[in-house]
């Protein structure tokens, strides 16, 4: 019975080759279709504002149309770089005053937004000298972050 609906389908959908709507006649052909293909921008758009930085940036690399509608986009950024802002207010503010894109912004602040505030957690706090320190936990700090991280420190002995 499925099969025969299936046929009536298929031979009925295939009258109205002309009509612009693609019918897809099987699971196999539903999966290997680019969402991005069929839906419009604003669409793709709102599925690629529900990934986080990580996933963001692997899907821009998925392929030539993602990659452009996630580049083109600056507004997917933004809300990622508003995470970082919590933390790197100063450095974000500078680099939107300058004119700088989002995602550069994000990118030029992301991993010091993190060393910052593991340092501000004290994530550090028990380590005694230069050797016990992990790999990749210094950043260039500029003076009022370090300022920052020190008084942590100091009401934290407190």
């Amino acid at each position: 019975m499925r099969e025969g609906l299936k046929t009536k389908f298929q031979s009925s959908s295939s009258k109205s080759a002309g009509s612009p709507c693609q019918v897809l006649t099987s699971a196999d052909e539903l999966s290997q279709q680019n969402f991005a293909e069929t839906l419009p921008r604003e669409m793709s758009v709102k599925i690629f504002s529900k990934l986080d930085i990580k996933s963001l940036c692997c899907a821009s690399s998925t392929c030539k149309q993602w990659n452009h509608i996630i580049e083109s986009d600056d507004l997917l950024w933004r809300k990622h770089c508003l995470t970082v802002l919590a933390v790197c207010q100063r450095e974000v503010t500078g680099d939107k005053e300058d004119g700088l894109s989002w995602k550069v912004t994000l990118i030029r602040n992301y991993r010091k937004g993190r060393m910052k505030r593991n340092w501000l957690r004290g994530r550090f706090s028990n380590i005694r000298s230069a050797e016990e320190l992990p790999a990749n936990s210094m950043y260039q700090f500029d003076v009022e972050t370090w300022g920052e991280i020190l008084e942590a420190e100091l009401e934290r002995e407190s």
